[in-house]
């Protein structure tokens, strides 16, 4: 039996994170042989982070917020870890779904133990790269309350963009036009 994985669709909002991951699920099942539990930070915690959202800032859409980002989203992102552990531990490979920007930066996923995973779980990052005025584009198009604060505050929120760090556990995408053969390659990364 393959050691079980976490692989992790990362980037900025408007990327188009979920929608590759959830395309990416079938091929890499079917190119493994094996099942994975599917967690996208935005369903996972969407509605228990806007009761609270609500009543901590009167927004339940906010999720940019300085008050979100110090009171809310280190417990989302370490709630989504331990689901993703457990899975790990039960010997289902992890397509985890979400920014994890501070994690990434920080190395953490090449370092699991620092994120409470098994000293051997191996790690692969999809980084979603797309332009900051086509994920805006796109942000807009989707219209989701979510994203209000991001567009409202349009240049704080850019300064908080980043890039990856250069690491042979990342590969990037970009996803300004979808191009079949950069995605095989992709999935080709997340199996190695």
């Amino acid at each position: 039996m393959p050691t079980p994985r976490l692989m992790l669709f990362a980037g900025h909002a408007g990327t188009g994170k979920t929608t590759l991951a959830k395309r990416a699920l079938p091929l890499l099942a079917q190119k493994s042989g094996q099942h994975f539990c599917f967690l996208d930070k935005d369903t996972a915690y969407g509605e228990f982070s806007s009761h609270i959202m609500g009543l901590l800032t009167g927004d339940p859409a906010d999720r940019d917020s300085p008050a979100y980002l110090e009171h809310l989203r280190d417990q989302e992102y370490s709630g989504l870890l331990n689901i993703a552990r457990e899975n790990l531990e039960l010997g289902i490979s992890v397509i985890l779904v979400g920014p994890f920007t501070r994690e990434i930066m920080a190395g953490k996923f090449f370092r699991p133990q620092e994120l409470g995973l098994a000293a051997e779980t191996v790690c692969k990052i999809a980084w979603i790269d797309l332009s900051s005025e086509e994920a805006r584009r796109r942000i807009e198009q989707r219209a989701d309350a979510r994203d209000s604060w991001k567009l409202a505050h349009w240049d704080v929120y850019l300064q908080r963009r980043v890039q990856p760090p250069e690491h042979p556990g990342i590969a990037r995408l970009d996803n300004g036009v979808f191009d079949p053969v950069a995605f095989e390659g992709l999935l080709t990364h997340l199996l190695d």
